[in-house]
């Protein structure tokens, strides 16, 4: 579940339980938003604790040349940067 999904499930929810006094026979809105409400913020938790701390990676790479040299060939460099 994504986090745009986990909070469309909390905002419905949230109309459900709050906004929403419809009857129906065998069914509680309330309960469905209740359930609807606990897995959104589920989701959320879960997408926060799992896909937060996930390391990014960047590399670069940067080809940079110098003066030219008399006998040496050209300098390239190359950076790889992780945060």
């Amino acid at each position: 579940m994504r986090l745009g999904t986990a909070i469309v499930l909390l905002a419905l929810g949230a109309i459900l339980i709050s906004a929403l006094r419809v009857d129906l026979s065998g069914v509680d809105l309330q309960v469905v938003g209740w359930i609807l409400m606990i897995v959104g913020a589920l989701g959320i938790v879960l997408e926060v604790a799992v896909w937060g701390p996930r390391q990014r990676r960047r590399v670069t790479r940067t080809d940079s040349y110098g003066p030219p040299a008399s006998d040496g060939p050209a300098q390239r460099t190359t950076t790889n940067e992780t945060y």
